[in-house]
């Protein structure tokens, strides 16, 4: 039987999950993909981009119409992380990225832990001025890094907010939106280079992701309590640093 007929059941769950945490899913979908026979660069990626837009689009629609994300934040954020990524592409091919990958790994690991533990280095409500510069700072090493190594960058916008002070779930209220920007620009670069589409895998993979992501964002929105929310993003942040150290490192 061909594993593609499972796709759009995997995605569902997977775009229920990483729609509470401001996440995308394109670290998921990408090689559950190529693993499922997808031509890497012509459909799992394309692909994968287009299912990570809908995941954290759907998602930051709910938000901004909850009134859940924080804009001083995230429009620099969105801003530079469109920007900076080409510069980190090009970048790649300039100085060694296994250590980068390593060290975000690292990173990665450091902020579930943090957020597992419910502790910050910074209390209180940031200002104004300090969310833009958080923005602007923030999104312009991680649009960098995006491009270096080829992620959306929510993995590593949201504990970032987090560890700055921001609660969890307006983190990861902010954190889809910024995702959706940076992911929106990606997909329109790889679907006009290379982008081979199957219309049906296509079709169907977008309606599970787009029905997982809306019921997951109202889940979050109106059930979960920061506490959940925090405690969720910490185990799926630990699998994804294992992710990124075991496939990224280890194994290039």
């Amino acid at each position: 039987m061909n594993t593609l007929y499972f796709a759009p059941f995997i995605f569902f769950c997977i775009a229920f999950v990483f729609s509470m945490l401001g996440m995308g899913g394109s670290q998921l979908y990408i090689p559950i993909l190529y693993w499922m026979g997808l031509d890497f660069k012509a459909e799992a990626i394309p692909l994968g981009m287009l299912l990570n837009v809908v995941n954290s689009g759907t998602a930051a629609t709910t938000y901004i119409l909850k009134k859940m994300v924080l804009w001083q934040a995230a429009l620099p954020f969105a801003l530079t992380m469109l920007i900076l990524p080409p510069v980190g592409a090009w970048l790649n091919a300039q100085i060694p990225v296994k250590p980068l990958i390593a060290f975000f790994a690292v990173f990665t690991a450091a902020a579930a832990t943090l957020m597992l533990s419910g502790w910050k280095p910074q209390k209180g409500e940031m200002s104004s001025k300090g969310r833009i510069l958080l923005g602007l700072s923030g999104g312009s090493i991680l649009g960098l890094v995006a491009g270096l190594i080829g992620r959306g960058g929510g993995s590593f916008v949201v504990p970032l907010l987090y560890i700055a002070g921001l609660e969890a779930k307006a983190a990861a209220a902010t954190s889809a939106f910024v995702v959706t920007c940076s992911g929106v620009s990606s997909f329109i670069a790889h679907l006009a280079i290379a982008a081979k589409p199957n219309w049906f895998i296509w079709t169907s993979c977008v309606v599970a992701v787009f029905l997982g992501s809306e019921i997951g964002s109202h889940v979050m929105a109106q059930k979960l309590k920061p506490k959940g929310v925090r405690t969720i993003f910490g185990m799926v942040l630990w699998g994804v640093a294992l992710f990124l150290f075991v496939h990224d490192v280890l194994l290039k």
